[in-house]
């Protein structure tokens, strides 16, 4: 049963600092770029349209004023995940066109509006050249929201962005993978004390972008599912320098696919968003072609005829209280959950990798993998369908870490109905234990970016 990818357009440029005083940034441009190239057609997507964002219009923003364009990012985060909400109850994976990398933040509340509709919690594989992790703690003062998004979908920063709707954080340090940050990013230190695992490029290519994909599942063994973001500054600027801040030291776009393909090439993943190419600086439209080439095949595991529904890791032997029926995604919960089937075959989880090759970018580069072998799931996979919740099933997944918030009902080992259930919120922050320090790197705190 191949599953079905419905393509949404973000192009909100409010992330991002404008390129000087009198312009604003080509970001917004970019899912029209990529749609020019028949994106749709050749991943056999049904258009799931565009979510026109509020004007760009930094005004008197000043440094010390907070995060640039705070109230117009909130409104169209929830706006945004109300639509991917839709699209995953569809039964749908999400392709999310931005946009600067704010558009994380609508991404990451519907993710968390999700994992508290099934009782579970849901990850993050971050694929983006910086960590994007600047916060108060960490800086005299921020500015972009672009440049602090993994900040703020880890509960970092100011409450109108980092807890919408009462939820903080929208993902936990613990369930968050950061790959492709370059080896001297100025957050690594931060990232470490966070306990946010991260595989910089050159780790990357030492274990080659298959293993890397089955590595960040793996990490996210706990969660019942995950979502992937993928900044294209994670490329090498030689290969991608259409980009808002483009950095030395990058991947290629061979490996950029095969490490796409091993993350969805499993029923754990939920969608993928796509940010920061700007088209101002791709004139013949060759990168955003080399950008749909890349998409289209690291996709391919997801429109596979094998490909095999959403799945959830399996839980305790317990079976779960019966939860009172509840919201979840802003939808009424179904009042009746399909039963699954205990016989439906288990996934693959291990897939042939070895393939190497050059990575098409200056230096000595290996790729190790095959696009497309990767099945993810690790030691703790499952081995059972899902169910429906609306058109997407999913249900509680194991006990909770030390330290952390219950995050609702066991689930049962054994095939059963799958239930919304009640989760409360995490209102609690982390801060990293760096001290502040200006942010000079790429999307500067003064200013904004």
């Amino acid at each position: 049963m191949m599953r079905r990818i419905a393509v949404l357009d973000a192009p909100t440029n409010l992330g991002l600092r404008p390129p000087t005083p009198s312009s604003v940034p080509g970001c917004a441009k970019a899912p029209g770029a990529l749609r020019d190239h028949d994106l749709l057609a050749r991943l056999r997507a049904r258009d799931a349209g565009c979510l026109t964002p509020p004007r760009y219009d930094p005004g008197e923003w000043r440094p010390g004023d907070g995060v640039c364009h705070a109230p117009e990012i909130s409104g169209y985060s929830v706006a945004l995940a109300d639509r991917i909400g839709a699209i995953i109850d569809r039964g749908e994976f999400p392709l999310v066109l931005g946009g600067d990398c704010s558009v994380l933040l609508g991404s990451a509340l519907a993710m968390h509006r999700l994992g508290e509709a099934v009782g579970g919690r849901i990850g993050l594989v971050f694929v983006d050249g910086h960590s994007d992790f600047r916060h108060p703690g960490n800086a005299s003062y921020v500015g972009a929201a672009a440049g602090e998004d993994l900040a703020l979908v880890t509960g970092r920063g100011q409450a109108d962005l980092a807890a919408i709707e009462g939820r903080r954080p929208y993902f936990r340090d613990i369930d968050v993978v950061v790959l492709g940050i370059r080896a001297q990013d100025e957050y690594r230190l931060d990232l470490q004390a966070a306990g946010i695992l991260t595989r910089p490029v050159p780790a990357l290519r030492a274990e080659g972008a298959a293993r890397t994909a089955q590595w960040a599942h793996e990490q996210l063994a706990d969660c019942a599912g995950y979502w992937v973001h993928i900044d294209v500054d994670v490329l090498d600027p030689a290969v991608m320098p259409a980009v808002d801040a483009p950095d030395p030291g990058g991947i290629a776009f061979a490996e950029l696919e095969i490490l796409l393909a091993g993350l969805v090439d499993t029923p754990h993943c939920l969608g993928v968003e796509l940010t920061v190419f700007d088209p101002d600086y791709d004139p013949d439209g060759a990168y955003a072609a080399e950008i749909v080439n890349t998409v289209v095949a690291g996709l391919s595991p997801v429109t596979a005829p094998e490909a095999v529904p959403p799945r959830l890791l399996p839980g305790p032997t317990a079976p779960p209280p019966a939860p009172a029926p509840r919201r979840g995604n802003g939808r009424p919960a179904v009042p009746a959950a399909v039963p699954v089937d205990p016989a439906a075959p288990a996934a693959d989880r291990t897939g042939p990798v070895g393939a190497s090759g050059p990575a098409g970018v200056p230096g000595p580069v290996g790729v190790s993998g095959s696009a497309g072998v990767f099945a993810g799931g690790g030691a703790q996979a499952d081995t059972r369908p899902l169910g429906a919740v609306g058109s997407l099933g999913l249900e509680p997944v194991g006990p909770e870490p030390v330290g952390l918030e219950p995050v609702g009902p066991p689930a049962s080992a054994g095939p059963g109905r799958l239930r919304r259930s009640p989760t409360p919120s995490d209102g609690a922050t982390q801060e990293a234990s760096e001290p502040p320090s200006d942010d000079d790197g790429r999307r500067s705190a003064a200013g904004f970016a």
